[in-house]
């Protein structure tokens, strides 16, 4: 699963026409207590509520363009007089870094650690760094947050998109993006887009990307309010275009 630096068909492709958008053994003696994940009452943040700031994420496959789009908007944003904060998941704070080292690039790793290691430096890098760039104000565009846990882990791992989300929310306090950019790829043609050596969640067989896919498209058909899906395989500056065209209005909305 590929992030930029700081600076096989779908299987449901019915559901990605709808959403698309081209153009626009235990001990006797012992006590066994079943763990949960604490219920969030709020399942929507409300940037509004918590900060004068923008936060944005943009999701999708590997291959789909993240990277450049985060950059993009960054620079516009940036030319605005506004400040902007360009960071990533893992590895947008020095903890994420380790972490993301050894989830991309280390031995084997459980399905279920793999899930809970992201969860961790998604709190630490929300209470480190993106709450704190909210709070002043400032524009936080990321490359990836927490519906790519969902998507890679929850749907694409089997785990259940449900236990993931929880998790997540959990970490973050129940911080949500106000605009999440799904760039919409088939995961073949991601695939050819790749430079350098494989990590390790992009050498996952077909079915994992086929089904990580479709779980970001049901996320983005159930929440249409806050995602914008664009298809990933056009141009840089009409995709880019079609992304200021929806950040515009939410500017307008925070303070300067």
């Amino acid at each position: 699963m590929r992030t930029g630096a700081h600076q096989g068909p779908v299987s449901s492709p019915g559901l990605a026409g709808r959403v698309r958008r081209g153009a626009s053994a235990p001990e006797a003696n012992l006590t066994h207590v079943t763990a949960t994940v604490p219920e969030e009452p709020e399942q929507r943040a409300d940037p509004g509520a918590d900060a004068r700031g923008l936060f944005v994420s943009f999701e999708g496959g590997d291959g789909a363009g993240k990277s450049t789009q985060v950059g993009r908007l960054g620079e516009w944003v940036r030319s605005l007089g506004r400040e902007v904060v360009l960071t990533r998941e893992p590895g947008g704070t020095t903890l994420g870094l380790a972490l993301r080292d050894a989830l991309l690039h280390g031995d084997h790793v459980d399905p279920r650690a793999e899930a809970l290691l992201y969860a961790a430096d998604r709190a630490h890098h929300v209470a480190s760094l993106v709450r704190p760039a909210l709070e002043r104000g400032a524009v936080v565009i990321t490359d990836r947050y927490l519906d790519s846990s969902v998507a890679y882990q929850g749907g694409g791992r089997d785990l259940g998109a449900e236990e993931v989300e929880k998790l997540s929310l959990w970490a973050t306090h129940g911080l949500l993006p106000r605009l999440t950019v799904l760039l919409d790829l088939d995961p073949e043609s991601g695939r050819t887009r790749l430079t350098g050596d494989p990590d390790r969640l992009e050498r996952a067989g077909s079915g994992f990307h086929r089904r990580t896919r479709e779980a970001f498209l049901v996320r983005a058909a159930a929440d249409p309010g806050r995602w914008l899906v664009l298809d990933a395989s056009r141009g840089v500056e009409e995709i880019a275009a079609d992304v200021r065209a929806r950040v515009a209005p939410l500017l307008a909305e925070v303070a300067a």
